[in-house]
């Protein structure tokens, strides 16, 4: 794994900022070449494959390659809340996780960080770290780096926002954003295949999918559930998500400044549905 060639001039994401980031350098996501944790701890919000009855072992990830105006945890993508620790330290946080009964390590918005990560990772599994690897992100992946991540890896958690180039100019940042994650998620699916669950229902390999249903965007998410379908397949397990909400700077845009409707979820719901997905419970 040589992942730190990625890191300066930093092309880790398709935004390829070219900084160098090994001389404190920031680009985009604004951290430099060493881990920067925001907090960690048992997580049973998530799904209930990943949390089972000990919980997901999340990390939260400072800094982000998106730039989400309406992201629900800003405070740490978007306004750098968290601690540059060592790549040794990161280790100890999964091993802690694993010790207190999780029952993976959900690395949550890694991107940008791909190549501390996986070091501690590296490290923390010729200690005894022995449960599963959550790359939990935003969709906004370089194919390149993906493919260093194969065996690294065993459940890819992306989401998929949006198809529409508007939106992810406008809301994203980053217009290129439809192109990019239909070529990352189908090279997580080449890697690690459908979702496989053990006898107790605890999700051990495979690409789980996230999609936040957003208000006056139900075709769009229709058009992301078709496109499913017909290059992952219905097979694929997605949760589609019911709890936008207008935080940080989504109210600069009028459009986007309310709650989702519970008609606008369920019409979408209701499609993915009847075309046979494997929805999350």
């Amino acid at each position: 794994m040589n992942l730190y060639k990625f890191i300066s001039p930093c092309t880790l994401c398709p935004r390829n900022c070219r900084v160098e980031r090994d001389k404190g350098e920031v680009g985009f996501c604004k951290v430099t070449d060493k881990p920067m944790v925001s907090s960690f701890g048992p997580h049973f919000g998530e799904e209930p494959v990943l949390v089972g009855w000990g919980g997901s072992g999340t990390v939260f990830f400072t800094g982000c390659n998106l730039g989400c105006v309406f992201c629900q945890n800003y405070q740490i993508s978007h306004l750098m809340e968290g601690e540059y620790i060592t790549v040794s330290e990161l280790s100890d946080i999964m091993l802690h996780l694993q010790g207190k009964g999780c029952h993976n390590i959900n690395l949550v918005t890694p991107t940008h960080q791909v190549p501390q990560i996986f070091s501690a990772v590296e490290e923390a599994k010729k200690r005894g770290l022995r449960i599963p690897i959550v790359y939990n992100c935003g969709g906004y992946e370089s194919v390149e780096v993906l493919i260093e991540l194969e065996g690294l890896v065993d459940i890819y958690m992306p989401d998929i926002k949006t198809f529409s180039h508007e939106f992810s100019r406008d809301y994203l940042k980053a217009p290129d954003y439809p192109e990019v994650v239909k070529e990352a998620v189908l090279e997580m699916k080449r890697q690690v295949g459908h979702l496989k669950v053990n006898e107790y229902g605890v999700a051990e390999r495979g690409l789980m999918i996230r999609h936040l249903v957003m208000p006056d965007w139900t075709e769009d998410s229709k058009e992301i559930l078709i496109w499913i379908v017909e290059n992952l397949g219905r097979e694929t397990y997605i949760n589609v998500m019911d709890q936008y909400y207008p935080f940080y700077k989504a109210c600069d845009y009028p459009e986007i400044c309310r709650r989702t409707t519970s008609e606008e979820f369920n019409e979408v719901y209701s499609f993915a549905n009847r075309l046979g997905l494997r929805l999350a419970v």
